[in-house]
């Protein structure tokens, strides 16, 4: 039988102490987690898509920034990468909760079991839906993602819990006519909040870049 997963095991790839901006209205620290199973043309971190990296912050100082920060942050948000890609997530939320922190979650829905998993320990949550169902392909390079996004977005409606749902609008791949019915259908699916957002030429890939540069 093998040992359950740990917080200690969590690729951390960087954390940011103070975020006014990952949890809307909240003040919160920020944990960027290794390795994400998409490959979104417009990624502003690719450095992060790597689930083979190691970490290079550990556990237990993400740990110490919190108990030093009592009544000065309202929260962790686990960020990625793909935080639901990493076994030791739920141990790491709770052991937030029990510092008496408020827990957020960025996640693309690509683990759905997983997301099941911690879903109970998340009092907020930011879900990506890079597109229209027909169109995940050619913006996060796996069909098959779709599937799984929109049944994490199914859980997390039924759920009840504080929900953003985001999308990047890669002018690459999607028309206002496709933003149009994306925001139609979680419209229909009950969705309170949906923000787009636009894609980001920092970080991003020269290759991503020239070929925004010339769509129209």
């Amino acid at each position: 039988m093998s040992a359950p997963a740990r917080a200690e095991d969590l690729q951390i790839a960087g954390l940011a102490r103070l975020s006014s901006c990952d949890w809307p209205g909240k003040l919160v620290a920020t944990m960027f987690l290794q390795g994400c199973p998409l490959d979104c043309g417009y990624c502003h971190n690719p450095g992060l898509l790597d689930a083979r990296v190691p970490g290079t912050i550990h556990w237990q100082e993400a740990v110490a920034h919190l108990e030093r920060r009592h009544g000065l942050l309202d929260g962790m948000v686990f960020s990625g990468g793909e935080p639901t890609r990493q076994p030791g997530l739920a141990d790491a939320m709770r052991q937030v909760r029990e510092l008496g922190f408020g827990v957020g979650l960025h996640t693309s829905g690509a683990y759905p079991r997983r997301f099941a998993e911690v879903l109970p320990l998340c009092d907020w949550i930011g879900l990506d839906i890079k597109a229209p169902e027909r169109l995940y392909g050619a913006v996060t390079g796996v069909q098959a993602a779709a599937a799984k996004a929109f049944a994490c977005l199914r859980l997390a409606l039924d759920a009840g819990v504080a929900l953003q749902v985001r999308t990047t609008v890669d002018p690459t791949t999607m028309t206002s006519d496709d933003v149009s019915e994306l925001t139609e259908t979680l419209l229909r699916l009950g969705v309170g909040e949906h923000v787009l957002q636009e894609v980001r030429t920092e970080g991003a890939r020269t290759e991503y870049v020239e070929r925004l540069a010339s769509a129209p």
